[in-house]
Order: structure tokens, then sequence, then C-alpha cells
């Protein structure tokens, strides 16, 4: 037996090792590397959302804390109460500044009363720009730094993460099929941010509710009308209660995303590496929360026409161009009387210029592909396997 194959040798050799590892340790620490401990105490963030519990929307504020909670292997544990828990929707944004609450989960817009500037993050058409690229602004072309500086005129002591494009949303829900823009004249809307002044310009008298108060107000004949967002929180909402049609497509929100609030000085206190772990799971729950709409919202507007007899009409093409009338003279007044507004919208406009004009060069129209396949003339629907 050679001396390599002694056991007290396998054992000098493995002693050896386990010293080099712990000074290499000791070594890593030295040089600034974080080291995490399992015994450390995990840190705790209490949230709340703007969003009814069973909401798919308070799902995907769920679904990021879990990912973060995951992440972070435990150290950080984010619980999400929903609306009205703590304090109500539209109050979310000073309790997270104040620290009533540690963290929250909502949209810009809501915020449009301390600031108009900050609805253009989800209000109007975006000069043409999607919602996945109104986040590439915000990301790449400046706006994150504008929303900054917003906050901290406002002396609001946040952290704020913007992410998940949301799909083009309805122009609303109605008694019956919108042809023109003049039927809109007079009628009581709920919708929020920008969106108010773009109906309160084609004629509608405006009142911005929560989405839990909405379909109750429409019941008790309070609004004839409304929009929220999409075909899975209008349903579970109760939308189809109180309304069969539902005009699709619109320039008053086409663009929007949601926004993850940290109230800064937590924020700040945590560690570089759990500051890492949360701007990867906003990127992460982005694109996570983009695939998961598609899956739901599709069915559920197959099953609010199939099961509950609700009618979508296309919102006419003269509507939306008074739409974007409206948008020029809102702009031209905010910018006006605001600089701010008129900084923001400047950078928007600059980089959905050159966007835009690169994007619709560029995609090919996939409406042509779907009607190829699925609407030929006369055929037969695709049978189900099985």
């Amino acid at each position: 037996m050679s001396n390599e194959n002694k056991p007290e040798d396998k054992k000098l050799s493995r002693r050896s090792f386990l010293s080099k590892a712990a000074a290499g340790t000791a070594g890593a620490a030295a040089l600034g590397f974080p080291m995490i401990s399992v015994a450390q105490s995990p840190i705790s963030m209490r949230w709340q959302s703007t969003w009814p519990a069973k909401d798919i929307f308070h799902e995907y504020a769920q679904d990021f804390a879990s990912k973060v909670n995951g992440m972070s292997g435990g150290r950080l544990k984010i619980e999400v109460l929903p609306a009205g828990a703590v304090v109500k929707a539209f109050d979310l944004l000073d309790a997270v500044s104040k620290g009533t609450l540690d963290g929250g989960h909502g949209v810009v817009a809501y915020w449009y009363g301390k600031n108009s500037a900050v609805a253009l993050w989800g209000s109007g058409p975006a000069y043409g720009m999607d919602p996945n690229m109104v986040l590439a602004w915000h990301n790449y072309g400046g706006g994150k730094q504008l929303l900054d500086e917003v906050y901290k005129s406002l002396n609001l002591d946040v952290q704020s993460f913007l992410y998940g494009p949301m799909p083009t949303q309805p122009f609303g829900w109605f008694k019956k099929p919108i042809t023109k823009a003049e039927d809109v004249k007079g009628m009581k809307f709920r919708t929020v941010g920008l969106a108010v002044d773009i109906y309160k310009d084609m004629g509608v008298a405006v009142n911005p509710l929560p989405g839990g108060e909405i379909v109750p107000a429409i019941d008790r004949g309070l609004i004839d009308g409304a929009e929220f967002n999409n075909a899975s929180s209008d349903r579970l909402l109760g939308f189809p209660d109180v309304s069969k049609v539902c005009m699709l497509q619109s320039f008053h929100q086409c663009s929007e995303q949601f926004e993850i609030l940290f109230n800064k000085k937590k924020y700040d206190s945590l560690p570089a590496e759990l500051k890492t772990i949360i701007n990867h799971a906003v990127e992460a729950s982005s694109a996570d929360m983009s695939w998961k709409a598609i899956d739901r919202y599709s069915k559920d507007y197959i099953e609010m026409q199939e099961k509950q007899g609700v009618k979508f009409y296309k919102t006419p093409d003269a509507i939306l161009r008074r739409q974007l009338e409206a948008w020029d003279k809102i702009i031209a007044a905010k910018s006006a009387e605001n600089p701010t507004f008129k900084k923001i919208n400047d950078s928007m406009r600059d980089f959905a210029q050159r966007a835009c004009r690169w994007q619709n060069d560029t995609l090919v129209d996939y409406k042509m592909a779907y009607n190829h396949f699925f609407a030929k003339k006369g055929a037969a629907p695709a049978k189900k396997k099985g």
C-alpha cells in the first residue's frame, strides 16, 4: 500500500482542506465580500396592495413577494395584505412614505392628485408606445430618474420600481353599445389618472372610484358606466352582473404598468445583496406577470362571452381619434401649468419617436397570421383531441 492511500493521510488531508477553506472564508470577509449568516434573524416587511384579496392584481403582488422571499433564502419576508387591511387603496403611497407600511403594490396613476405628471406613466396614448416600451423608456430612457425627482419634490420617502406591462384596457362597460363619441356625453363614469381628463373632454362626468367600489356604484345607479382594467379583474369585480356590453380598445390607458413601493429608509437599510435580489425579482415578476396575464385574461374573456352573455364590441375609430385629439389639448394645458409635466412628457416623446419608428417598421402583422389560420371563410372550428 502506498503512502497516499493510508487512512491517517486521508484524515490529515481532510483537516488541511477544512483549514484552508476556513482561511479562505475569513479572507473573503476581509476583502469585503458579503457573507450570509444562516443564523441571522429574517427581516420582516408588512405590505399592502391597492387591490381586493381575490383580484389577480393582488395575486401579482403576492407573486413578487414570493419571489423575493424565496430568492433571499428566508432572510427577507414580505407579507402582502389586500386593500383596506391597513389603509384605503388611494392612501397607500402616503402610508408607505410615513412608514405605516413597509411597502406596497399599486399603479402610479393613482397618485395623479399629488402631481398630474405621474399619470403620464399610465394614462394616455404614450405617443404610440405599448406598455413594454414605456417600461423601456422608464428603465433606459430617463423615466426612472424623473419619477424619483417627482417623489422627492413631494417629500415622499419611497423607493419605486415599475414593472408588469398591462395589456390595452377596454374603453369601458356600458348599458348599450357606444357607436359615436356623442353617446357618452352626460354620462357618469369611473376612471382614474389623466384618463379622467380624456373622458371629461368628451363630456363625461368622472368619479375616480377604487376598484372594489365600482360595481356597487353601477348597481345603485350612482354611475352609468366604468372601466377598470382587464377581463379577469373585471369579471371578478362583477361587471358582467351589472352590464352586458364592453367596448374594447382605447387610448385612455393603453400602456400602463404596476408599481412596487418600498419605504425608502427601510429599503436603504437593507444589505446590498438583498437589494440585488429585489431588483432581479422585479424583472422576473415583470416577465411572469405578462405571461400569466395572457393565459388568464384570454380564458376569462371567452368565459364571459360563452357563460355570462357579455357582448364585446370594438370601440369605433372615430372615438379613438377623438381621444387623441383630447390628449393634444391635455398635454398642452398640463405642460403650460406644470414644468415637471412638460419635462417628463418631452422625455417620453423623444424616446417614443425613435423607439416606435423602429418597432412599427419591424413588427410583422400578427393579425394577418391569426386570420389565415382561424378566420378562413367557411372554415370549421378545430376539433379538440381526446
